[in-house]
C-alpha cells in the first residue's frame, strides 16, 4: 500500500513515477556511463548524473576510467567488475527524484566499507524519502527503522534490530553468525549466551 492504498489498485504509470528500482541482477547498456544513469531521462544534467554518482559510490572509480562519465560500456556491463556495476545501477535509480526507492539484494557485490559508506549517503540525501533494501547481510539493514525477517517464505519477525536481537530467535542466529559482540550493539552477556548455545549445535559464530 502506498498513502492506504493497494498498489492494485494504482494506474501502473502512476506506480512507476514514485517509484525507483534495483533490481538484484543489475543490467548496463551499451553505451557511455552518463547515457546509463540518466536512461530513460534525457532531463537529466551533468550535475545531476555526477551527484547520483558521488552518492552511489560511484564517482571515483568513474573518474579513473579511460574517458570518465564518457567512457563507452559494453551491453551487461561486463567491462566493470559485479560491485562497479551496481553502483550505476544504484546511481540511474538515485538519479531519479522518487519518492520510494526499492534496493533489491543490491548491494550484494559491494565490499563492508564501501556498503557502509553508501548506506550512510543515502540516510543524508534521502531522508524524508522511503527507502525499502532486501538483504541477506545483517550489517546492511541493522539501522532501518523496521526489519522484517522472512524464513522459508513467511514473516517470522518485525521490528528494528535491538528489538529483534531480543524476540526472534531466526534474526539472532543470522546476526550472531556474521557480526561480531561488538558490531551487533547489544548485550554482550545476552549475545554470549546465544553464541554458546549456537556453538554446541555447530554453528560457526564470527568473534
Amino acid at each position: 500500500r502506498i498513502d492506504g492504498i493497494d498498489i492494485a489498485d494504482i494506474p501502473l504509470a502512476d506506480l512507476r513515477s514514485v517509484l525507483s528500482y534495483v533490481p538484484q541482477r543489475s543490467f548496463l547498456f551499451e553505451q557511455s556511463v552518463s547515457g546509463n544513469i540518466a536512461f530513460g531521462d534525457a532531463s537529466l544534467s551533468d550535475r545531476d548524473i555526477e551527484r547520483a554518482a558521488r552518492i552511489a559510490q560511484a564517482d571515483s572509480f568513474v573518474r579513473d576510467l579511460s574517458e570518465g562519465y564518457g567512457t563507452l560500456l559494453t551491453e551487461g556491463g561486463g567491462s566493470v567488475s559485479g560491485g562497479q556495476r551496481q553502483r550505476l545501477a544504484i546511481a540511474r535509480a538515485l538519479a531519479r527524484d522518487a519518492r520510494i526507492y526499492l534496493f533489491d539484494d543490491s548491494f550484494s557485490a559491494l565490499d563492508s566499507k564501501t556498503d557502509a559508506r553508501l548506506r550512510a549517503a543515502l540516510k543524508k540525501e534521502l531522508a524524508g524519502k522511503t527507502v525499502i533494501i532486501v538483504a541477506q547481510r545483517i550489517s546492511t539493514i541493522m539501522d532501518a527503522d523496521r526489519i522484517v525477517v522472512l524464513d522459508e517464505g513467511g514473516v517470522v519477525g518485525c521490528g528494528s534490530h535491538d528489538e529483534l536481537m531480543d524476540a526472534c530467535s531466526v534474526y539472532r542466529q543470522i546476526a550472531l553468525s556474521q557480526l561480531s559482540f561488538d558490531e551487533l550493539g547489544t548485550s554482550a552477556a545476552d549475545v554470549r549466551c546465544e553464541a554458546e548455545s549456537l556453538h554446541k549445535g555447530g554453528v560457526s559464530i564470527a568473534q
